[in-house]
Order: C-alpha cells, then sequence, then structure tokens
C-alpha cells in the first residue's frame, strides 16, 4: 500500500461526505472515520446521529473534537484508509473554545502525524470563501482561518475534488 493523502472540497449539502465514504470504500477494508463534530444541541445531535447510520458499519470511529493530531496516531494500525469528517467543525471547535490561534499548528500537526502512514488519508473541508464577505469579526476571522486551513492542507494533498450538486471535479492530482 502506498501513502495519499486527498482533500475534499465543496459548499453546505454539496454531496462531500457521500462522495468521501463511497472513495474510502472502494480504497480499503480496515477504515477509521474521524468524526469531528459535537453536539451542542438537538438538531446537530440528530445530524451526527444520521451520519452514523450512513456509515459502513464495520468501520471504527474515533470522536475527537480537537488535538485529532494526538489522538490519531494511537488509531493507525491496522487501518488502510482514514477519513476525517471535517476540518470545518475541527476549526470552529478551536474558534468557539477560544483556540483559534491554535488552527494553524492544529493542520499542521495534523499532516506531519501521518509522514510514514502507509495508507490513503481522505480529509473533508467546506470552501467558505465564495460568499460574501461576513459583517461581524468572529465570522471573518473563522472563514480566514478555514481558508487557511484549507490552503495548507491542498498543498499537502495528491488529490483535491471539489464537489458542487454532488458532482466531483478533480482541481489537483
Amino acid at each position: 500500500m502506498s501513502s495519499e493523502f486527498i482533500l475534499i472540497l465543496g459548499g453546505a449539502r454539496s454531496g462531500k461526505s457521500t462522495f468521501a465514504q463511497n472513495l474510502a470504500g472502494d480504497l480499503g477494508e480496515q477504515s477509521l472515520f474521524v468524526a469531528t463534530a459535537e453536539p451542542l444541541d438537538d438538531d446537530m445531535a440528530e445530524r451526527i446521529n444520521e451520519h452514523k447510520r450512513l456509515r459502513p458499519r464495520h468501520w471504527r470511529t474515533l470522536e475527537v473534537s480537537r488535538d485529532v493530531a494526538r489522538e490519531l496516531p494511537k488509531q493507525l494500525p491496522d487501518v488502510e484508509v482514514v477519513l476525517l469528517d471535517c476540518i470545518t467543525l475541527l476549526v470552529s471547535n478551536l474558534v468557539i473554545s477560544g483556540n483559534g490561534d491554535r488552527v494553524i499548528e492544529e493542520i499542521e500537526e495534523l499532516v506531519r502525524c501521518l509522514d510514514g502512514w502507509e495508507g490513503t488519508f481522505i480529509v473533508i473541508s467546506n470552501e467558505v470563501g465564495l460568499g460574501l464577505v461576513p459583517g461581524d469579526k468572529l465570522s471573518r476571522d473563522y472563514r480566514d482561518l478555514l481558508g487557511k486551513a484549507n490552503q495548507l492542507l491542498a498543498e499537502h494533498a495528491s488529490r483535491v475534488y471539489f464537489l458542487a450538486a454532488g458532482i466531483p471535479v478533480k482541481i489537483k492530482g
């Protein structure tokens, strides 16, 4: 097996998760799903449950809302594919907890933790730079941090896909 890093970008409800899960299923049987969402309200808890329901039952799951790079290496033995869903919420979790200054460090640690690992790493993130400039500072800071995180991930990725209306377009690799 060789190492590959795939980044999947798109807007909300663009089909990123479905595309990523299908891709992961095609690339290996031993898969680890890394979930970064936190069930902070009933709606989010319902969305998380729906994502769980749609995942293959034989996949292992790591639920971690921040410090992914510290937890992930413990899970990598005997794993062929890691699917991280998603950077969007990881960045949000850091910003909301007052640790927005750690976003780039977290992404760099994530990329480094995969050095030398033989497997496929698939990362999902929203592209939030296509709309209007947000009206408040927190939202602008979040958009800017996520944009920087996406650029850093895209730089290291061997393949990058952009999804719109469920249609993947390869933009790198």
